[in-house]
């Protein structure tokens, strides 16, 4: 049916197996645009609604902390990034902050990259967020899942888990840890 109907990229038909060893190798294939499974029961139907199971290709990797919510004082969530081969301090997502980092935040030194930008509280709202820019030399080591919407920054909320110069460049990913 595929062929038939003549379709092509970016619709992709994707393979199935019952073979674990042959699903396991799919997984290094991110490189690609392979985010995961998907797994439902041989005997299971398909439905148009989210019942089978997922499992997310995982890596570890490091960002820097470019400004966070809440105070200075009590953060609660860091705005990470990663700068690119120009220099640009690049936004890619955000983490759960706590009181820990506090101690470690300092305000900008100078010109901040992000200065006049605005973030939203998340997918699908407008709601800005009230952030506070901070000094992006703290690195803060995290595990995200492979997915990025079309400018770069991860889809799915980013988990902590360095050094300044282990931080990879915008648009490249980390070590494959898969969970």
């Amino acid at each position: 049916m595929f062929a038939d109907l003549g379709l092509a990229a970016p619709l992709t038909l994707c393979p199935s197996t019952t073979d674990p060893q042959v699903a396991g190798g799919w997984l290094a294939w991110t490189a690609a645009g392979l985010e995961g499974l998907c797994f439902k029961g041989l005997t299971e139907p398909y439905r148009p609604v989210r019942s089978w199971l997922k499992y997310k290709v995982r890596v570890t990797t490091e960002a820097f902390i470019g400004a966070v919510t809440g105070s200075l004082a009590a953060p609660r969530a860091a705005l990470l990034g990663r700068y690119d081969p120009a220099g640009r301090l690049r936004y890619v997502g955000s983490q759960t902050a706590g009181r820990a980092l506090a101690s470690r935040l300092t305000p900008p030194a100078g010109p901040h990259p992000w200065t006049g930008w605005t973030f939203n509280a998340g997918w699908g709202t407008q709601r800005t967020l009230d952030v506070h820019l901070v000094q992006p030399d703290l690195v803060m080591e995290i595990a995200v899942d492979v997915a990025r919407d079309a400018a770069g920054r991860w889809r799915h909320r980013v988990r902590r888990g360095v050094d300044v110069q282990q931080v990879p460049l915008f648009g490249e990913d980390g070590r494959n840890v898969s969970s």
